[in-house]
């Protein structure tokens, strides 16, 4: 909204009870070209690596790069814009209510309460998705160290994107590993699947692959984790004239993958081209011939979750890397799906689609 230029007559208020002091977090896309983020980007790879028990394949991606930003300096980049913006302003408070009213909302914090004409909520409600039983509901969830080794084990060239060599245990279970020098990588222990674990069974596994690399010396310099919703639950329905839900609290997760930051940059775009010519948020949604696709892989994983691995390693071991990233940031035409889905192990995708009708 700040580089459209377009709201420097609008009156902003930012609420969040999280100060966003921390490194909290770190997000990675792929992408052809530099974007807003690239001044941000701590590191990227022109090279990623599939695994499994079976083979590994070493992807070579180009036109594609595969790109990190950590939390922190994503924070400072945007506050630091914020911060010039006379008309935006930032309180560190907790939101306790929205309510949308005939001409305006209400929004109560824990010590102020505002009214305002539109209102973009990021607060995500776990409770929707959770209190229906019509569409799959899973989670991508994780624990990551960074770890700092004593020997040279890594390769900082190639990223690791998944590595099913781990036991499944019945889940879809991958190792993700991103390496930024020879000695030092973030090493995450990643599901997707309906339910967490217990906090020393992740870390257990991590452990269990940095010694399966070789390492027998390191430090963790930091931890994070995370569970993010993948479903396909229809979140713009949510949305009312005045209050939109942004995020994942708006369905702008990529529900196959548990992708974030990219999906949010591209709907943001979006969300700013539709404020200049409409006032109704109901009007805001897009349902595509992805969200099917992403349909039928979760209907899948949810039934029978040991199934991702494979399913993922068929769409990886002899199909185009490039064209797998195009398709799975929604770019790609019909005939190219089609390239995509025939890698993919066929009886269970018919399955899933006969099925499918009552999503519909």
């Amino acid at each position: 909204m700040v580089q459209s230029g377009k709201y420097t007559d609008k009156s902003i208020l930012l609420l969040d009870e999280n100060p966003k002091k921390t490194n909290d977090r770190t997000w990675c896309f792929w992408e052809k070209e530099n974007s807003i983020w690239e001044s941000i980007v701590s590191k990227k790879w022109d090279s990623a690596l599939f695994a499994n028990t079976d083979f590994k394949r070493n992807l070579e991606i180009q036109p594609y790069q595969y790109k990190m930003i950590q939390g922190l300096d994503f924070y400072n980049f945007v506050f630091e814009l914020l911060s010039k913006e006379k008309n935006i302003t930032f309180l560190n408070e907790k939101v306790t209510d929205i309510n949308e009213l005939e001409n305006h909302v209400y929004v109560a914090s824990e010590n102020n309460s505002f009214t305002c004409d539109r209102v973009f909520n990021s607060i995500y409600n776990k409770a929707v998705v959770g209190n229906q039983n019509k569409y799959p509901v899973l989670q991508q969830h994780f624990i990551g160290w960074k770890i700092k080794t004593f020997e040279a084990v890594f390769n900082p060239e190639q990223a690791t994107f998944m590595d099913f060599s781990v036991a499944q245990k019945g889940n879809t279970r991958f190792m993700y590993v991103l390496p930024v020098s020879k000695n030092e990588a973030l090493i995450e222990y990643t599901l997707f699947s309906a339910d967490l674990l217990e906090k020393e069974e992740y870390e257990s596994e991590i452990e269990n692959y940095i010694q399966k690399l070789g390492i027998q010396n390191f430090e963790i310099t930091e931890k994070e984790q995370g569970s993010i919703p993948m479903t396909c639950y229809p979140f713009w329905k949510k949305n009312t004239k005045r209050v939109l839900n942004i995020g994942t609290a708006g369905g702008w997760t990529k529900a196959s993958t548990g992708y974030t930051f990219k999906n949010a940059d591209k709907y943001s775009t979006l969300l700013v081209h539709f404020l200049q010519q409409q006032t109704d948020f109901r009007k805001f949604h897009r349902k595509s011939k992805f969200w099917f696709y992403d349909l039928l892989l979760l209907d899948i994983l949810d039934r029978k979750n040991e199934l991702g691995a494979s399913i993922f390693s068929s769409m990886f071991k002899n199909g185009n890397p490039a064209l797998i990233f195009k398709f799975l940031d929604e770019e790609t035409s019909l005939p190219e799906d089609i390239q995509v889905i025939l890698k993919c192990p066929k009886m269970v995708f018919i399955k899933a689609l006969f099925k499918s009708r009552r999503y519909l």
